[in-house]
């Protein structure tokens, strides 16, 4: 039997109950149980000390490993468990101490602190938990694996070089404004992302979604029903439903163009931005447009400086005034997507400036006070084809974009006539674009695009604080440089 060392009093009861908290185990050595108490204070050392090596050697390929699967699922049973050892040994620390023989005072007393302090500990791994299942619910009903992707054994070791060789990976960035009682989507903002995989540098082509006469690539549906362009009668006022933002919708309300298949909006559009600027399109990623509202309103809000008083609403009823001040979602929204006294060029940068100022403020800790209103918020508002198994490589580019040089061309006037596109210059300053981007150490080359079904990436925020987002200008040949001016045009 154990040596017993009883306690004088309820504080020292509750202190060494709170010490075991920290130090498992103290109790039990406190209490005479030294076989116990001596096998809970190595095990905590160690466990403190694997955290430790693997804090030290965490890097960005860790943080992508994390959201596989697998990883997830581990993850939230190592928390659950966490919980219910750390709550387990902190009863157990308090019942060996022998409450029983304290007063009716101290037993009351002393058994509350414990069971507020038993909760309390255990509640971060709880939250862990929580954040991993949360985690997992919204990764799983943005991104899908296509079934001819065949999954990897477990074990397998991975690839050396996720990208087999490739230099580049393109990623069509869009925006659009679906809603679930209307077939198509039309694509207000339309971006695309060309990253080289090894120093991250990325570029940006920007092609306004007012561009007329949009070829397709030979041999395709929509090239077969318009050899010359794309071209539709005009709407009775005027307007025009023929332009590259109504691509998408297109080609989702005419199944008939596909043999019937359904759903042939997005490979459309990837072809079509592709064959204009002269690379291959790997993958898209879609965000509604009118939903980042809700994200931002679950970031409490969006810091923007608004150099211009910015009119919206169908009798020019709303205002967003001029000035540097903290937007709710829907204020910022409107900045972004007002055409009232403005046009489509003037709307993308707004757009951008809003999409930028983002990516700075929604730094991890905002991010992790607010992480499940940001979840709940960004259901039904992302649409893309990357597959879920390739996020583990995706994170560590864009961390590394991140750090990057990021440049960029608008294809906007006075650059193109978006009316009567010079579709050979276009695909001209792509290229060369893209040839400035990399640095001149670099191999000469790194222009090819990936194949289909191949990795890509997306831009991710610096987590740098609030502050006035920097723009992309163009210049008068095309490319662009990120600027230190105040966010507007």
């Amino acid at each position: 039997m154990p040596e017993t060392r009883k306690p004088r009093g309820a504080a020292a009861v509750i202190g060494w109950t709170a010490l075991s908290a920290f130090l498992p185990g103290s109790a039990h050595l406190r209490a005479g149980h030294r076989r116990t108490g001596l096998a809970l204070l190595a095990g905590y050392v160690l466990a403190v000390a694997a955290l430790g090596v693997a804090a030290f050697r965490a890097d960005a390929d860790l943080a992508g490993r994390l959201l596989d699967p697998a990883w997830l699922r581990a993850l939230i049973a190592l928390a659950v468990i966490a919980a219910i050892c750390w709550f387990t040994v902190l009863v157990r620390s308090y019942v060996i101490l022998r409450p029983g023989e304290l007063s009716q005072a101290g037993q009351i007393v002393s058994g509350v602190l414990t069971g507020t302090l038993a909760v309390a500990v255990a509640m971060p791994f709880v939250v862990v938990a929580q954040y991993a299942m949360v985690s997992e619910e919204t990764l799983n009903t943005v991104f899908d694996a296509p079934p001819t992707v065949a999954a990897a054994p477990t074990g397998a070791p991975r690839p050396a070089d996720p990208w087999a060789g490739r230099t580049r990976v393109n990623v069509l960035l869009l925006g659009g404004d679906w809603q679930p009682d209307r077939v198509g989507v039309r694509t207000d903002s339309i971006n695309l992302a060309s990253v080289d995989v090894r120093t991250g540098n990325t570029v940006l082509l920007s092609l306004p979604r007012n561009l007329e006469n949009v070829r397709f690539p030979p041999g395709s549906p929509l090239h077969q029903r318009f050899p010359a362009g794309f071209r539709l009668p005009a709407n009775p006022d005027g307007s025009r439903e023929d332009l590259l933002f109504a691509v998408w919708e297109y080609a989702e309300t005419h199944p008939e163009l596909f043999g019937g298949r359904t759903g042939m909006g997005p490979e459309t559009l990837k072809d079509t931005i592709g064959y204009t600027l002269g690379v291959e399109v790997d993958w898209y990623a879609l965000v509604n447009m009118w939903g980042l509202a809700r994200i931002i309103d679950a970031l409490g809000g969006l810091t923007l400086t608004v150099p211009t008083d910015i009119v919206f609403g169908k009798y020019n009823e709303g205002l967003v005034k001029a000035g540097t001040r903290r937007l709710r979602g829907a204020d910022a929204m409107w900045y972004a997507r007002s055409r009232t006294f403005s046009d489509d060029f003037t709307r993308m940068g707004r757009q951008r400036c809003v999409l930028d100022a983002m990516l700075h403020q929604a730094d991890p800790a905002t991010v992790l006070l607010r992480f499940n209103q940001l979840a709940k918020a960004s259901k039904g508002m992302f649409r893309t084809d990357i597959p879920r198994s390739m996020l583990e490589h995706l994170v560590p580019l864009a961390l590394k974009v991140r750090d990057a040089r990021v440049t960029g061309v608008q294809f906007v006037p006075p650059l193109i006539n978006t009316g009567a596109p010079d579709w050979a210059r276009i695909r001209k300053l792509s290229a060369k674009a893209v040839r400035e981007s990399v640095p001149r150490a670099a191999t000469p080359g790194t222009t090819t695009s990936a194949t289909p079904g191949a990795p890509t990436a997306r831009a991710s925020g610096t987590g740098a604080p609030p502050s006035p987002s920097p723009r992309i200008t163009p210049s008068a040949e095309g490319s662009s440089k990120m600027t230190g001016d105040i966010c507007g045009v």
